[in-house]
């Protein structure tokens, strides 16, 4: 494997992967982008529906240059900013080569905006899709119209209505006179709202990556077996704390305890977990009330109705989800890491049979698996792999990360040697 300083370099193969994921979101974004100039459905309206009769706002409260900033450019700058400060964190091993926190620093960062861009562009994606479809028309759209009231019969879809009233019926956009055509053709676009799934799917997004960085999620208490060992559940725990270990052990020292059933490896289950800091829930609900704001300006803005900012919300909810966890760890259980790459051989995709993209191949023709487990000290010594890691970062203290379950093969014993 070709090295940099001592850092082990991907194959331009598994590089020429990345970069060519980066094309396919990129022209996500720019099919979107096309669409803006597609005409879309104009359904019919009534020349009388005071729904749609709000005033036409000229200054928005969040102009569409804001939207991009506080939900691409702000996200993306936090972004780095965490990855190049706080990653890998305080796991790395005291004397970690350089050259292996950077890798993982850059890794963080790469996946981070990978993931950012694969949100904001497929909720972009599938809401101009869906404006042009549906073609429902803004709540001030007779503001953008400026119907010709004396040929309402001439553009009737269906004049029924006239038995109450001549007004009283659905009329085609051709009765409208408009100043400006582009305002007219946008006034279709109600739903659902641009705002409302670009904001979610960024900030939400920017919310994941922070809960998943700092660790702030609902205490987890993974599955286990059953057991009739009281040890599990038992709030006597005179001592907490013994020597070399990293956890809180129950004694055994409860009257309903027997002999037959003690075993000091058992942590209780309260002690496998606890509620992280308000402060940090605080820090990624700022994202989330930014997102609240915006979506609500588009309804005081007479932009949307109330359905087209629900569904808007949903686009961009699920598209942050679907992007986080495409290239994040699960919150709860993944310590605040990112999947790492592909491997050489799977890099552009894997067959029937393989499943996993990650194999022991390593990242580049004949190199060494980044999976593979070494002895402890040998990844440092040739400055290229580390133990238990892809990246080479070690975890040192086996504790589990706040927010995440002990796992059982961090035992004393392992404890003792990582120190």
């Amino acid at each position: 494997m070709k090295t940099f300083r001592g850092m082990s370099l991907p194959s331009m193969r598994l590089i020429a992967s990345y970069f060519f994921d980066w094309i396919v979101i990129i022209a996500i974004a720019a099919v979107a982008g096309g669409w803006e100039f597609v005409e879309p459905f104009r359904r019919p309206f009534s020349p009388v529906d005071l729904s749609i009769a709000y005033p036409f706002q000229t200054s928005e409260k969040i102009p569409t240059w804001l939207l991009i900033v506080v939900s691409l450019v702000a996200p993306a700058a936090i972004i780095m900013v965490i990855c190049l400060v706080f990653v890998p964190g305080p796991t790395a091993a005291r004397g970690t080569p350089k050259s292996l926190v950077w890798r993982r620093k850059i890794w963080e960062w790469h996946t981070g905006w990978m993931g950012l861009a694969l949100a904001l562009a497929t909720a972009f994606l599938i809401t101009q899709g869906m404006k042009n479809l549906f073609g429902k028309p803004r709540p001030d759209l007779l503001s953008r119209c400026s119907p010709d009231l004396t040929r309402i019969r001439d553009y009737a879809v269906n004049p029924v209505g006239e038995v109450f009233n001549p007004a009283w019926v659905l009329v085609t956009s051709e009765i409208c006179r408009p100043l400006d055509e582009d305002l007219l053709k946008d006034g279709f676009k109600s739903f659902p709202s641009g705002h409302s799934s670009f904001s979610w799917a960024g900030l939400l997004y920017l919310t994941l990556f922070l809960a998943s960085k700092f660790s702030v999620a609902i205490p987890f208490l993974p599955h286990r077996p059953y057991s009739l060992n009281p040890a599990h559940t038992s709030a006597i725990t005179p001592s907490n704390l013994k020597k070399q270990s990293s956890l809180p052990f129950h004694k055994q020292d409860s009257a309903l305890s027997s002999p037959s059933l003690n075993d000091d490896s058992i942590i209780p289950i309260r002690y496998q977990n606890a509620a992280p800091p308000v402060y940090t829930l605080v820090l990624i609900l700022v994202p989330i009330c930014a997102a609240i704001y915006i979506t609500s300006t588009r309804f005081t803005d007479f932009r949307h109705f109330g359905f087209d900012l629900i569904f808007g919300s949903l686009i961009g909810m699920t598209c942050a989800w679907f992007s986080f966890r495409w290239y994040h760890l699960p919150i709860n259980r993944g310590a605040g890491w990112a999947w790492g790459p592909r491997s050489y051989e799977r890099a552009w995709g894997i067959g029937v049979g393989r499943g996993s993209y990650v194999g022991p191949e390593g990242w580049s023709r004949g190199g060494k698996s980044e999976t593979a487990t070494k002895k402890r000290g040998q990844g440092i010594a040739d400055g290229n792999e580390m133990d238990e890691s892809e990246l080479g970062v070690l975890n040192l203290n086996g504790a589990p990360h706040s927010g995440n379950s002990p796992s059982s093969s961090h035992s004393r014993t392992n404890v003792v040697h990582a120190v």
